[in-house]
């Protein structure tokens, strides 16, 4: 599985952005930017929409891969996650 730290940095790569310029937009150190992409940090959904409009991304689509990331490294391993989100999914 792609962690949410490879999406971002594949797509800064893609746009030929230096981790310094995506860590400014950020207003966070270039260090701690390099653990998220490392997945040794977890990006925090204050900074998404920063990120989209840095890396040029659809709000939509990286609020998807931040959930989907975010669901699977913390509940991957529960047996019932599939019925559990279908409830989710009825209260929301």
């Amino acid at each position: 599985m792609n962690s949410f730290g490879e999406y971002l940095r594949n797509r800064r790569e893609h746009l030929g952005l230096p981790l310094r310029k995506v860590a400014a937009e950020l207003d966070i150190d270039t260090s701690i930017l390099s653990k998220i992409e490392r997945g040794e940090r977890v990006a925090t959904k204050e900074m998404l929409p920063i990120l989209a409009s840095t890396l040029e991304i659809n709000e939509k689509e990286i609020q998807i891969e931040f959930i989907q990331t975010s669901v699977l490294s913390e509940l991957g391993d529960l047996e019932y996650l599939a019925d559990g989100l279908k409830s989710v999914l009825k209260k929301i």
